[in-house]
This record gives C-alpha cells, structure tokens and sequence, in this order.
C-alpha cells in the first residue's frame, strides 16, 4: 500500500521561511553565536536574501545597534553610499567620540560635502570607520548586515574591509550576502573579519522545493509537476516560485511531455542574449531544448549543418555550456532551455520535434517526439507510443511509461483498440509503480468520469483505494460503489475484496476478518483464472497469519509459492517473496532474510518499482538493525525515508524504522522527533496497525533517553493496541522486553514480571528464540532488583551467549550493558569495557554512550547488591524491598546516580523511591536516615 504524507525532521526553532536550508542555518547561528561573522554567497534567485533575512531578524534582537545596507547595480558607482546607508543615522551619536579631522572626513563623505576622498583624506575615513564601529560597541553588540554585497560600492568596500579587519575582539559581527556564480567568492571576504564563515546555498532538493511551493502556497501540485519544476529550475527558490506562479495562472496545463509555461519574468533572463542570435543559431538551439539528450551529432541528424558554429556562438553568450572535446550540448542552466522553447511559435517547435523524430537513436524518444509532432488522432502514432511505452517499461522506467501511455490515449480514436481509457489506466499502473500517486490518482478519477465499462470503472476505482495508502478511511464510501460497479463478475470482485482485506486491516483492526477477505479473495480470483490476484491474495493471507503468530503461516506461504508464478507477484512488496522474508526475520533466520529481501530489492530497481523498492530498504535496514549493524542500518533507513519523501509512499513506515535506527545509531533526539510524528500521522490515517509500530518506536527512544517513565506509558498503549488488534507473535515489535526494562527501572517489578510471563508463553509457542533471550535479560533485571544477584547474573551470561549466537548483535551488547551494571566493581569477564567494545562494534553510538557514563559514575568500592539487614537497618522493616535496599545504599553514603547504577534503575525511580521513605519513616532527607542508622547502631 501507498501512503501520502510530508514528514519534516524537526529543527531548532528558526523563521519557517528559510527552507532546505536547516543545516547551513543552524551553521550560520551558531558562528554568530559565537561573535562571529557570517558571508552567505551563492547564484541569483537561490534564497541568499531570505536566510540572511532571517538570520537578522534573530541576532537583531540580541544587538543593541543593526546597522544595514542593500546596494544595487545601478547605484554601485557611486562612492559612500553603502556607508552613508550604514553610518549616516548613527553619526551623530558617536561624533562626540571621534577626532575632529576623522569627523570632518567623515561627515563630508556621508553627506557629499566637501571634497572627501580615499586618495586624499585616505587615513582618516579609514580610522573613522573603525572608531564610529568601536563607539557603537561600547554601548553594545553591534550587527552589520549587506545584502547584495557585490553591488556595494568600490569605496565602502574597501572602508568596511579595513575596520573588519581589525575590530578583534569588539563585539561587531558581520552578515553579508554576495551573488556568485561559481565558488569566485574569495575577493568577497576583503570586506569581512578574519574569521568570517563562508556559507554557500546551493540548489534545493525536490522534497525540500515541495516544501516551499506548499509554504508559498502552490498546494495540490502532482509529485510529477514538483518534479519537472525542479528540474527545470535547477533547484533554485525563486526560479520554482515563478514557474508555479505562471502554472497557477496557466488556464491549460502542458501536454504530457511538454515542458513547464515560463512566465515572462523568468524569459527576460535569457531573451535579451537570445536577441543576438541568428535566426539559424535560435533554431539549432530550439531543436537542442526539445532533444531529451542533444548531442552535435544529433543536431547534424536533425538537419542542422552548420551546428557547430551556431552553439559555439550560444556558448560565448553564455547559453550554453559545452565541453569543448565533449559531444553533448549543455544548457548553462535549464532555465534557458525551457525559456527558449516556451518562447518559441507552436508551428516551429512542432518542426523541431518531427526533425527529432527521425534523427533520434531511441525508439523511445522517437515515438514521443512524433507525438509531439503531431496534432489530433492518429492510429499509427498511438500505435508507436503503446509499443514505447511497453520498451520503457522493460527498461525499468515506468514514470515514462505512463507519459507514453497518455500521449498514446491522446492519439487513439474513441473506437481504437485499445481504447483510450484502457490506455489511460495503463498509465495509472506504471504512475503508481513510478510512484507518482498523486498523477495516478487523478487519472483514475478521469477515466471515471468517462468510462461506463464496469471492468474500466473497477479498476479506476482500485487505482483511488490504492492512491490514498494506509489513509483508507478517507476511501471508505468508495467500496460501495466498486462492488456494485463489479456485479457477478468473480475477477472482478476478487480485486474488490483484495482490497477489503486492507480495509479490515487498516480501517477495523480486525485480523481475523482480514485473513477471511484474503481467503476469500483468492478463492474468487482462483474461480476466474486471475493467477495474479489469487498470489497476492494467498501472500497477504500468510503475512496477516504470520502477524497473529497463526499456525497456519508456513503452510499458506507454501501455497503462494507453488507454481504457476506471475513475474508481478515474485519482487512485488505484497507479494510471497515478502512474506516469506517477514517469516525468516521473524523467526530470527537474519543471513537468510538479508540475502532474501537483498534479491528482490536488485530486481524491483532494475524494474524501476519505486514503492517496492521503498519497502524493500526498509526490509534491508531492519535486518541489519537486528544484526546489530547500527550504522548501516541508519544509512539505510535515512536512505528509505529519503525516497519515501520524495515520493509520498510509506512514510509512516519509514518514520518509525529511521527512529529505531537513530535510537540504536544516531541522535537520540531525532528518534524521538520521528517517532512522535509518526503516531500523530498514523492515528490522523486511524491505522492501528502504525500507531502500535510507531509507539513502540517511541518507547524505545524514551527508554534509551532515560525516560523510564515515559517509555512505560508509550509501551503500554502498544499493548492495548496489539491486544485489540489480535496481534500475538512478539517478533512483530519486538517491544515487550523494553516495557519489562522500563517496568524495572520505575519499581514495577509485578507488572514487569507479568509482561515477561505472557510473552514468554507465546514466543515458546512460535519458537522465538531472540525474544525469549531478550525476555530473560528483562527478566534478571527484574531478579537483580529483587535481590537475587547470583541468578540475574547467571540468566544475563547466558542471555547474552544466546543472542550472540543467534547472531542479534546490539541485543547481545544490551545484554552485556546490564552484566556491567550488576557488577560494578567486581572484576571479571564482563566489563563496561566489554559492553563498550560491543557497543563500538555495532556503531551503536547512543548505547556506547550511556556505558562510558556509566564507567566514569562507577563508585571505586563498591559494596554488594542487595544490601542485607544490618543494625542500622532494623528501623527499615516496614518499608518495600525495593524502599529497604535504596535507604541501606544510602546508609553507605551511595549517590543516587550510584544507586540507581547498583539496582539498575533511573535516577528519577532512585528519587520517587527515597520520597516514599522520608514518608513513611516520618523523616526529611538522606542525612536523618544516616542519622537513623547510627542511632540504632549505638544502642
């Protein structure tokens, strides 16, 4: 399934208009910070003016005096004026301080009276400019801000670079921002401190240009418009505002395969060195902008003889930017393409696309640039983009399939065959498969509206149900109108019911209806010899079975294996290849697992399956994570939640496995960021499947912040959910052992217990042997807090060999985490040294963490635990075990950071606790139950 939603890792708090640009920012802030300065550089148009605008409205708070300038081209040649922008509102309040010839110099230079210049009154405007900054902070910080800075004029510039340079240590910070084409920005920082920081901006992401066309708002734009916008703008803000603004206001929006409408603005960049072309040069480079890959040779193919001397001309006026031993032709910036063909008459670019049509290698280009050579219907046109179409998908390139496949409807008649709306949902198939959800979905919605076929009609209806992912109830009213759509017809309504199955799943939480719809489903995709459906009906069926720890599993995924097989089926991300891989990780066959879901992602990117190939990363990093390879499971899942941004498939998803792999190798802070946003996105769809996932997230993350509490009430509503949802194998989550942790570590040790019991039950009875390892490392801790060391020791040892063995790498570190804990002082094999050394072998770097704090916090003699009654203890009787074993620690003069370090709990359970025994021995604080025991002593 497919799912839409825009995740945003949170940042510290900044301006929401600076965005994509998180990293550089918080560079910038803190450099500034720090008194430093700042230089932003980076082309026109790309968001220069925006961050320093920012970045000024934060620190201008902070400074007593901001002083500003904003040069521009015009008035560049005109000496003083940045200064007197700068200076000429403060001047009379250091005038005081400064001396009357470096006044006088000033003055006359601020207000163009007088005969001041460099060359003759060079020294003291130099002196001048120093001494009025350094007056200013004396009263002050002080923040200079230039925008445009290679406008300022060659006088200021060279005033500005001479007191930067030796303001020193006087609080005066710098922020400018300089236009620059290439990295040419050296000359810049003349004008700048010694320690200014250089920060270019470089061109926006697509996912972070989504972004910005939402906030600006150009909302509801396809994921393939926000594509070609950014690549048509080259990744540059003002470039894509402006290209969204001329699609907003264009009543048409381009064909399929034709390039975005430029607006006016944006030709003015290109058109007035287009002007000094010839009339035969403008053509060359009209049938370079509709080439897909222009080459001298392809020009000369396309009729243009004279082709190298006419781009050798575009390239000395700057529009072209080609190799001078190399083939292609490149556009100095595709913004010039684009503008060239949207300037261009209809009737000439029809031309150069039937030069194209013939002059070009690929079947594939040659079909479209016949299409758009083109006008009206045309059999044998439609013809050739149908069989490009079928090419382009074989290559593995089914985004341009479904361009094909649309330009194909275009030209077929109403009576052709295929008909256009046949041809019209063959282009939704490849969108959804490209991942383009957003053009699959409104295809369907328009083949809806003009098909009254009920097989066209059903599946323009699946197409909806799919497009909308995990959020189905928004698509819940759709389901009526599919089956009656669908009548008798057993393929039909196997399609139909298919889709229940994920309705019972997502919507209801209902398992065993769901594994009934699966069940159901195939047995009508069987009666109407749909192989395709009953395989991924059967494959369902054992991922549902296997989820609720069935019986039957094994035997079910036997059957969706059996021949015949539909290539579809075998790499599809609901298919038998990945419930046989859900069913080897859950059963902890992880070599197995990883060559498994490895294969399939080979062969879905060689097929250019995007949402499977979404699916199968993830599939990957969760099997390194289990295998204790942080890093690499980190990389992989930053990599899934990349690509699923940028396609709006499994985000949810992909937000809980970046958390797990950030909690296990990266920012802890991160984790718990992701993990929160992917319970609110999830319960906002009302998938209870994620909510549990993404609370189980979120208890891991808390429990490795050293929120015991926290992780505790998230754990929780994961159980109640899994228990409604009739989840019972525990290798789904993998949560259990943690809440037991959590449990311990706040004094729960009843409850702890229960939890390790009724899991242990049902991973014996599925024969999971990593959970019930980790279910004995929960329940020695339990153990060790109760008092009975020697067995906690004994049940962690062989815990740890166990997990080692099954090859559950970070699990085995955990393990060997708490072996340290419970032996703190006494030497032996297992060490904080050992658990750090298995913490570093996994890259597992916020656990290696708590163990070098937990080295350095060790007590040099340690006493045993627990603690057993002595004389001064005969007062504690009424107390708790837990109560009695905290206030005799205490008696030994033990920190709570020590305590809680010897029994293996919080810090904030050690303080919960020692309130509790103030309460009940009717006494204040730690020093009167020292106070206790030595009176009772001395009797």
């Amino acid at each position: 399934m497919t799912v839409r939603r825009d995740f945003k890792e949170p940042a510290r708090c900044r301006p929401d208009q600076v965005i994509g640009r998180e990293e550089l920012f918080s560079a910038a802030r803190e450099q500034l910070g720090r008194g430093g300065s700042v230089l932003l550089h980076g082309p026109a148009g790309i968001g220069k003016s925006t961050v320093l605008r920012a970045l000024a409205t934060e620190y201008g708070e902070a400074a007593r005096t901001v002083l500003r300038c904003s040069p521009t081209e015009s008035e560049s040649h005109l000496p003083f004026l940045a200064l007197a922008d700068l200076l000429g509102l403060v001047l009379e309040e250091v005038s005081e301080r400064l001396p009357a010839a470096q006044l006088t110099a000033l003055e006359s230079a601020l207000t163009g009276r007088g005969e001041s210049t460099l060359q003759t009154d060079g020294l003291a405007l130099r002196l001048a400019v120093l001494s009025a900054l350094r007056a200013l902070a004396d009263s002050g910080p002080v923040l200079v801000v230039a925008d445009d800075l290679q406008w300022l004029d060659p006088a200021s510039a060279e005033l500005l670079g001479f007191a930067a340079r030796r303001l020193g240590e006087t609080p005066v910070r710098m922020l400018f921002a300089v236009r620059t084409d290439g990295q040419e920005y050296d000359r810049y920082l003349r004008a700048s401190p010694p320690d200014t920081l250089a920060v270019r901006l470089g061109p926006l992401s697509r996912a972070q240009m989504s972004t910005l066309l939402d906030h600006r708002g150009f909302t509801g734009l396809p994921r393939s418009t926000v594509r070609d916008i950014h690549r048509t703008s080259g990744g540059n803000a003002l470039f894509a505002l402006e290209l969204g603004r001329a699609l907003a206001e264009n009543p048409t929006p381009p064909r399929p395969g034709e390039p975005l409408p430029v607006p006016t603005s944006l030709r003015a960049l290109v058109l007035n060195r287009l002007e000094m072309l010839s009339d035969e040069a403008r053509r060359t480079l009209l049938v370079a902008s509709a080439g897909a890959r222009p080459t001298l040779a392809l020009l000369h193919a396309a009729g243009r003889d004279n082709a190298e001397a006419e781009t050798a001309q575009a390239a000395e006026l700057g529009l072209l930017a080609t190799e001078p031993e190399g083939p292609a032709v490149r556009f100095a910036h595709p913004m010039v393409s684009a503008a060239l063909y949207a300037e261009a008459p209809a009737q000439e670019r029809r031309a150069a696309h039937a030069a194209l049509s013939t002059a070009a290698s690929d079947p594939i280009e040659r079909a479209r640039h016949l299409a758009l050579a083109t006008t009206g219907t045309d059999p044998d046109v439609a013809a050739r983009l149908a069989e490009a179409a079928t090419l382009a998908r074989d290559r593995g390139a089914p985004s341009v399939a479904a361009q094909l496949c649309l330009l194909a409807a275009r030209h077929t008649p109403a009576d052709g065959a295929p008909s256009p709306e046949v041809l019209r949902l063959q282009a939704v198939d490849d969108a959804i498969t490209a991942g383009e959800l957003d053009l699959a979905r409104d295809i369907a919605r328009e083949v809806l509206a003009r098909t009254t076929v009920p097989a066209e009609r059903v599946r323009a209806w699946i197409a909806v149900i799919e497009t909308a992912g995990h959020a189905m109830n928004e698509v819940d009213a759709i389901f009526p109108q599919a089956l009656a759509d669908a009548g008798d017809d057993p393929k039909l309504l196997a399609v139909v019911h298919y889709q229940l199955t994920w309705r019972a799943l997502l919507v209801k939480g209902d398992f065993d209806e769901a594994r009934e719809e699966a069940a159901y489903s195939a047995e009508l995709a069987a009666r109407a010899g749909d192989r395709y459906t009953e395989l991924m009906a059967l494959a369902f069926r054992a991922q549902i079975e296997t989820l609720m720890g069935h019986p039957d599993a094994p035997a079910t995924i036997r059957r969706a294996l059996e021949e015949p097989q539909d290539p579809r089926v075998a790499c599809h991300h609901n298919g038998a290849g990945y419930s046989r891989f859900r069913w080897l990780i859950m059963s902890d066959q992880l070599p197995e697992a990883r060559a498994a879901v490895t294969a399939l992602l080979r062969e879905v990117r060689r097929h250019g399956w995007v949402e499977s190939e979404v699916h199968f990363l993830r599939g990957i990093a969760e099997t390194e994570l289990l295998s204790g390879h942080c890093g690499r499971a980190l990389d992989l899942a930053r990599e899934s939640l990349r690509l699923a941004r940028d396609t709006g498939i499994g985000e949810v998803a992909s937000a809980v496995l970046t958390s797990l792999a950030e909690a296990a190798g990266g920012d802890v802070d991160r984790a718990l960021a992701l993990a929160r946003e992917a319970v609110e996105h999830a319960e906002e769809d009302g998938d209870q499947m994620y909510v549990s996932r993404a609370l189980a997230a979120l208890g891991h993350a808390q429990l490795v912040a050293g929120d015991a509490q926290g992780a505790v009430r998230s754990l929780r509503r994961v159980r109640e959910v899994e228990q409604g949802l009739g989840i019972t194998d525990p290798a789904r989550g993998r949560w259990h052992g943690d809440l037991a942790e959590a449990l311990v570590r706040c004094g729960e040790l009843t409850e702890a217990q229960d939890v390790i019991d009724v899991t242990r039950e049902q991973a014996r009875r599925l024969d999971r042997e990593s959970v019930l390892a980790v279910l004995d490392r929960a329940e020695a801790l339990v153990r060790a807090a109760r008092g009975e060391q020697d067995a906690a020791v004994a049940q962690l040892t062989s815990a740890q060999d166990r997990l080692a063995k099954l090859g559950h790498g970070l699990e085995e570190a955990r393990a060997a985490f708490a072996l340290a804990q419970l032996r703190t002082g006494v030497p032996g094999p297992t060490s904080y040294d050992e658990a750090a050394r298995l913490f570093r072998r996994c890259r597992a770097l916020p656990w290696l963490r708590l163990a070098e704090s937990a080295a350095e916090s060790r007590p040099a003699e340690p006493a045993p635990a627990p603690v057993p009654a002595s004389d001064g203890l005969e007062g504690l009787a009424g107390l708790a075990s837990m109560e009695r074993q905290v206030a005799a620690l205490v008696m030994e003069g033990a920190t709570n950071r020590e305590i809680a370090g010897r029994l293996f709990i919080s810090v904030k359970t050690v303080e919960a606790t020692l309130t509790r025994v103030y309460r009940k021995l009717g006494i204040r604080s730690r020093v009167d139950i020292v106070r206790l025991a030595a009176g009772r002593r001395t009797k």
